[in-house]
């Protein structure tokens, strides 16, 4: 698919402002689904985690999961919402291969939570407040694989087939208001936006919040307004883009691509987008339907919730800290510089690192590892699955350093180890023999072989040139198969060279 014409960036902005706004798709990690017993397990096989609610069958009706509400609850409080008193389902109605009762039970007039707000802070250090409109309870869609063509999508495609196992699976959808201001600071605001929603979700521990899987998800809305007038442009809303950075380019491409539109006298179109992480486009979808397409009606066969007010007191009062300020105080506890902690933040291996620190080892290291050999790692690793390493694993590979058992050069191979899923850093020390040495008599005679195979070298160390013992050191180290101190190895070469 070719791109678009674009307009330059900055001439986009200085003809029009963009005026954002995002709808974010959170599936909460339930043990079962929203309104049925059936498992809610990501990766199981096609078409197993189903229950005859899940096919829309006849007879069978819906039981709301009471800890998706609770979990609900907790993420309106979150963002600093209001939880209504009284709040119900509805109907949303239009076809839907994916959902095999052809609607899908959402929440539309009267939402579990509103009014809220959530403080983003931008990599330069701008802050925006984000107003939340509302949150509210839904069910996810099932899965729809397009097999024959050569996109993966339905266009071309030979058939579809229809995986039923995420269908019902508890949703929260957060909806901003109008997000105006942000100006070139659009795209970062987008991509932090929702890093913020996906930090608030992993500390209440609501959601697995895997953008790759879908946990998370994020439609995001964009118009242009001409400098200087009031009217609002008609926007564009690119449907369930599924990572920060495709975020952050998504609207970038919109607002390139609509001034162009626009610049040229042309009209934009109110339509659903796709986003391509391939080509870095989007393309036209469907036309946007407003609520009244969607012919909402109460959904006859659920209650409202009514949520009791020592309930939400409760869970208001086990709300973990606010991101922002989380990230704040940690910068201050760590010592880390701004470049420092950005590249942590931008990582996405925050609280990783926290938990490493917790388990003993000092930030610097646990930021050097998980940033550094653990990232090359996971970006070598095949496939979505990534690595199976944990804090508590990285902490004790840290701690065998610090102790001298190991160097640096040999906690890599270690961590490798690990990573394969051959033990713990000391069961893979101990089985493969990969300790330092530390018996100075092996090293001293390792030493003085490597000395009297370079006699020029020892003339050269006796004449007061100490840096030609990095050819010694450098023999040893290949002898000792990197299982020694390279510092202690030149303290002896030093020594040794003196005393002969």
């Amino acid at each position: 698919m070719a791109k678009a014409k674009l307009m330059d960036y900055d001439k986009a902005l200085e003809l029009f402002e963009p005026v954002l706004g995002f709808e974010v798709h959170v599936e909460l990690s339930t043990k079962t689904k929203m309104f049925s017993a059936a498992p809610n397990n990501f990766g199981s096989e096609p078409n197993t985690n189903i229950t005859p609610t899940c096919l829309g069958l006849p007879g069978s009706l819906p039981v709301v999961n009471e800890e998706a509400v609770r979990y609900s609850i907790s993420l309106g409080l979150a963002l600093g919402c209001e939880i209504a008193e009284s709040s119900s389902f509805a109907r949303k109605n239009y076809f839907y291969p994916d959902l095999a009762k052809n609607y899908q039970i959402s929440q539309f007039d009267e939402p579990i939570a509103i009014n809220g707000n959530v403080e983003v802070e931008l990599p330069n250090g701008r802050i925006i407040q984000v107003d939340i409109e509302r949150a509210h309870m839904e069910e996810d869609a099932g899965k729809l694989t397009h097999v024959g063509g050569s996109t993966g999508r339905i266009q071309g495609a030979e058939y579809s087939l229809v995986d039923y196992n995420r269908a019902g699976v508890p949703l929260v959808e957060i909806v901003t208001r109008m997000i105006e201001g942000a100006e070139h600071d659009a795209p970062e605001l987008a991509k932090a936006y929702v890093a913020t929603i996906r930090d608030i979700v992993l500390a209440l521990g609501i959601s697995d919040a895997k953008m790759e899987r879908g946990n998370l998800r994020c439609d995001a809305n964009v118009s242009l307004r001409p400098r200087g007038s009031d009217k609002l442009g008609t926007r564009t809303e690119t449907k369930n883009v599924n990572s920060l950075r495709s975020v952050e380019r998504a609207v970038r491409y919109e607002i390139q691509r609509q001034a162009q539109i626009l610049s040229e006298g042309g009209t934009i179109i109110q339509e659903t987008r796709h986003w391509h992480e391939d080509t870095g486009a989007t393309s036209a979808g469907r036309p946007k339907s407003d609520a009244d397409d969607y012919r909402y009606f109460p959904e006859p066969d659920l209650l409202p919730v009514v949520p009791d007010p020592a309930l939400i007191e409760e869970l208001r009062a086990a709300l973990p800290e606010k991101p922002a300020e989380r990230r704040r105080r940690l910068k201050a506890e760590w010592g880390f510089t701004d470049l420092e902690f950005q590249d942590v933040v931008n990582s996405g291996l925050l609280n990783e690192i926290t938990e490493t620190v917790a388990a003993g080892a000092t930030p610097q290291a646990a930021r050097k590892w998980w940033t550094g050999e653990i990232a090359r790692l996971a970006n070598a690793a095949e496939g979505d699955a990534g690595i199976d390493i944990t804090p508590a694993q990285v902490a004790e590979l840290q701690q065998l350093v610090d102790e001298g058992t190991l160097t640096d050069r040999l906690a890599r191979q270690v961590l490798e180890a690990v990573a394969a899923g051959e033990g713990s850093p000391r069961e893979i020390v101990e089985t493969k023999g990969l300790a330092v040495v530390s018996d100075d008599g092996a090293l001293i005679a390792a030493i003085d072989e490597a000395l009297s195979a370079q006699p020029d070298v020892l003339e050269k160390i006796k004449d007061g040139k100490v840096q030609a013992a990095g050819a010694v050191i450098g023999a040893v180290m290949k002898a000792m198969q990197g299982k020694a101190d390279a510092a202690r190895v030149r303290e002896l070469v030093l020594e040794r060279a003196a005393a002969l």
